[in-house]
């Protein structure tokens, strides 16, 4: 750790254009007293009895943990600590993310200029219940909640980011294929999956199958694509505990970071450093599967334009993700009015409340933390090294005017750093500082509520993995030892591991 320190200190003088925006400039934030830093010091450090709970483990989100319910609604109820005052902010901001958008003209002018193109015609479409995305299960299941990201390589530098690799959207079809479209125009095309399955025996003789999955870009309506197009799948993430991972301090996640492996350990975490859409200066990454976004405002706006094709006070074009080449898209109708809605299609108090929304989705209370399986796991994680990389825990920032993520000492499984995860999940497609290996560290609180939230237990970027275990399995690069570990625990030590992340 006190070197990873040391490369946050040399990331700061070293780039002194890098180093002025590698703050929490997005946050209303109290500075930390001596004794305060010292005290979270004390809390943050690893635990070393695994005989009983960790003082306040119970309780992931801090004091905005709400309890756990056996529904389908655990990912949609507001941060416990919410003020009464703050909870109509968070009704509204559920209503807007729940809104079904339609094209215009229309007659509901508080609900047109959706698409041309677009995935979904609502927020709650991809995140449903406010949980995972899922894989088609069949050829002609609509690709709700899944997509593919487009780009090519080469297109403008980045200056202020040290190793940005430059890259462009598709110049047809843009930053990602849409599959639906506005009536009278026709989908850009759509996505096509084939699975091989692989088994995977385990030293106990255990095997567990493995499916590979090849994504295609099928039916293209404008011709052929780039020869050097660069396709990568997402799945909806889950939408808990958004804004505590906002609030966690950046400099508390870069001293985490260590690119060089100085310690030796086979984990090099990496930032991910993107221009801030907001702010225009570069910002610490934190939301999406490659860390490409600083903030939840800035993915809720990204996501506004490029899955549902509606402006915003961040991206005001009309069109969305339609490129320069597709016209049609460009030329047909949209739903920005003068004095309606700031003439946008999403004005910036929907954006604001869909953001409020979307960081106050709490993190349901852990159960049977104190079961000796469970704590039997937990050291097999530890040890494992799992936690090198799924960070438990961290204390976010005193905040002015949010009470909600203030001061928490929150669970969240991540250091929301990129890792080189091998070549078996690589998409071989860069963002930022990312390249085609590397991947952010998921969070895993609320891993075990997956399937009664979301109906299937299927997890990783494009949602491959059907189980926690073979979610492991496919871990390699600077996970690979720790997977290794998995491979060769016995039959009920991996049972009590799985066990404890399911607990999560």
């Amino acid at each position: 750790m006190t070197y990873r320190l040391a490369f946050t200190a040399a990331l700061l003088l070293a780039a002194p254009a890098m180093a002025q925006t590698l703050d929490d400039r997005h946050l209303p934030v109290l500075p930390r007293t001596p004794a305060e830093a010292a005290r979270i010091a004390r809390v943050l450090a690893p635990p070393t009895d695994f005989s009983a709970p960790e003082k306040f483990e119970a309780k992931p989100g801090g004091a905005a943990t709400t309890r756990a319910i056996a529904t389908a609604d655990a990912f949609s109820q507001s941060s416990e600590n919410m003020p009464f005052g703050r909870e109509m902010d968070f009704k509204l901001g559920n209503g807007l993310f729940r809104k079904t958008w339609v094209a215009a003209p229309s007659s509901t002018k508080a609900s047109d200029g959706l698409g041309p193109f677009y995935n979904a015609r609502a927020c709650q479409d991809c995140h449903i219940k406010d949980g995972r995305g899922h894989t088609p299960e069949g050829a002609d299941e609509p690709r709700v909640s899944i997509f593919l990201r487009l780009s090519v390589p080469g297109g403008d530098p980045v200056p202020a980011i040290a190793d940005y690799i430059a890259t462009s959207p598709e110049p047809t079809y843009g930053g990602q294929l849409q599959d639906f479209a506005a009536p009278g125009l026709t989908p850009e095309g759509r996505m096509g999956i084939d699975w091989r399955e692989e088994p995977v025996t385990l030293a106990d003789g255990a095997v567990v199958s493995l499916r590979h999955p090849t994504y295609r870009f099928e039916a293209p309506a404008n011709g052929p694509l780039a020869p050097d197009i660069q396709l990568s799948p997402r799945v909806a993430p889950q939408m808990i505990g958004l804004g505590l991972l906002e609030a966690i301090p950046a400099a508390d996640i870069l001293a985490h970071a260590d690119p060089e492996d100085a310690d030796g350990d086979g984990i090099s975490g990496r930032p991910n450093i993107v221009m801030s859409a907001e702010y225009g200066v570069p910002m610490l990454g934190r939301f999406g599967h490659k860390a490409g976004a600083p903030t939840i405002k800035e993915q809720s706006a990204g996501a506004f334009a490029g899955d549902m094709g509606l402006s915003t006070p961040l991206h005001p074009d009309p069109w969305g993700d339609c490129t320069a080449a597709q016209t049609v898209c460009r030329e047909a109708p949209h739903g920005q009015e003068p004095g309606i809605r700031d003439g946008l299609e999403v004005d910036a108090q929907s954006l604001d409340l869909v953001t409020f929304y979307s960081r106050n989705l709490a993190v349901p209370e852990r159960r049977g933390l104190d079961d000796p399986q469970i704590l039997r796991g937990k050291e097999i994680f530890h040890q494992a090294q799992c936690a090198a990389c799924h960070v438990p825990k961290f204390v976010t920032n005193r905040l002015k005017n949010q009470p909600e993520q203030s001061f928490q000492l929150i669970w969240p499984f991540t250091d929301l750093l990129l890792h080189d995860m091998g070549e078996g999940l690589a998409d071989n497609r860069p963002e930022g500082r990312a390249t085609g290996r590397e991947w952010r560290t998921a969070p895993l609180w609320g891993i075990g509520l997956t399937e009664q939230v979301s109906g299937h237990s299927q997890f990783l970027h494009d949602g491959r993995a059907r189980s926690v275990l073979e979610a492991i399995l496919w871990h390699g690069g600077e996970a690979g030892a720790a997977r290794d570990t998995v491979v060769n625990l016995p039959t009920g030590d991996r049972e009590a591991l799985i066990a404890y992340l399911e607990s999560l």
